[in-house]
């Protein structure tokens, strides 16, 4: 993948991912073909503005981390009722970062098939 794609993709995909990876994601980048270029271009990634959202207002019942592909956390959340509301305002300041993780996580995925 040539620097100016990889500068448009960081540059609209780069609030998505942990900021400490940016240069490792675009030295990775740059070694891509181009036919998984255009397949990473066309990926979905979770917002973490999103997801802080749900996790405010749905929380409680674990809906945030069901979004981003906890499952069991999700279960434990919803069974416990946001364990007692203390789970639930902790992953107020933990979920944008796990969003965040789980997006470079399926990046990574898709860049070594």
């Amino acid at each position: 993948m040539d620097a100016q794609k990889v500068d448009m993709f960081l540059m609209t995909q780069g609030k998505n991912f942990p900021e400490e990876f940016i240069p490792t994601i675009r030295e990775r980048l740059l070694q891509v073909s181009d036919d998984k270029a255009v397949m990473l271009s066309t990926m979905q990634f979770k917002d973490p503005t999103i997801v802080l959202i749900l996790s405010i207002f749905l929380g409680s019942f674990g809906i945030d981390r069901f979004f981003i592909g906890d499952m069991g956390l999700g279960i434990g959340k919803l069974l416990t009722g946001g364990g007692c509301g203390v789970w639930t305002i902790v992953d107020w300041f933990l979920i944008m970062g796990a969003t965040k993780q789980k997006n470079y996580e399926k990046l990574v995925m898709a860049m070594t098939i």
